[in-house]
């Protein structure tokens, strides 16, 4: 596992962008039209969103295209329609689809507005699978070591599938929603399956308050109890954190040395 320590979040977007751009490279070029496809996993929440505006900024300087990617996010809620505000489909369109050239076609969100929920997991990981799986996979971390949906108790082979949330999530989301009531109590999600099945990962945390998690994460037993321990797990996952985030790591001056010599080679 990699660990990156920024000076900043917004440094913590730079890298990142920097990062994915650079895993990606033609796929992401707006001078090449022959290149091949690529597929990006894609998360919400506040964490991504600084990481999501340098994207914008760069596509729009003429610096990176979108055409040739195809994107997966990690969740929705059930229970609420796509066209709802607090709907993840919402929040990417808002945030980042509708201000780059991604075809709309080559956008995917778990459905939730069916009948059949277990079904419509159990399609989306099919279609994860046909598309070639994840070349890279976004990721932010909750308070609790939740990546994706993936509660503390999940399994670490989980594949897409329906998950309750637990009242810490359900917490930490309410400043989304009117009241606690309107909060989901369930989610569809990729599992720690699918993530790690992604060729390479980037997770990014920022602020005091994900240290704990950061550091459980990171030196921590590998646990179902801190389900994004599981990343320790991939060859080739990356760790972006700012100063904040990664205060109570016990070998951080390890880390900063390995990143100075990387950067050396």
């Amino acid at each position: 596992m990699r660990i990156v320590v920024c000076e900043s979040p917004d440094q913590v977007a730079m890298v990142a962008a920097d990062e994915s751009i650079e895993y990606l490279g033609l796929a992401c070029s707006s001078s090449s039209q022959s290149q091949e496809t690529s597929v990006l996993g894609l998360a919400t929440g506040s964490t991504p969103l600084g990481l999501y505006q340098q994207w914008i900024k760069r596509h729009r300087a003429g610096e990176i295209s979108f055409r040739n990617i195809v994107s997966f996010n990690l969740d929705e809620y059930c229970g609420v329609p796509p066209e709802d505000p607090q709907s993840y489909h919402y929040f990417m369109q808002e945030n980042l689809f509708k201000h780059i050239d991604i075809l709309p076609l080559n956008t995917h969100i778990p459905k939730t507005d069916c009948q059949d929920l277990p079904a419509s997991a159990e399609a989306y990981e099919i279609a994860i699978a046909q598309a070639g799986g994840i070349d890279l996979q976004i990721l932010g971390i909750g308070t609790e070591g939740h990546i994706g949906f993936n509660e503390l108790g999940s399994s670490l082979s989980s594949a897409t599938r329906v998950k309750t949330l637990t009242s810490k999530t359900r917490q930490d989301n309410a400043r989304f929603f009117a009241s606690m009531d309107q909060v989901p109590k369930m989610a569809i999600t990729m599992g720690l399956g699918t993530i790690m099945n992604a060729r390479a990962i980037l997770l990014l945390a920022t602020g005091v308050h994900k240290a704990d998690t950061i550091r459980d994460t990171v030196e921590g037993p590998v646990t179902a109890m801190v389900p994004a321990s599981i990343l320790q797990f991939h060859p080739n996952a990356t760790v972006v954190i700012d100063q904040a985030a990664a205060s109570k790591l016990a070998h951080l001056d390890y880390y900063l040395e390995c990143e100075r010599n990387q950067q050396s080679l």
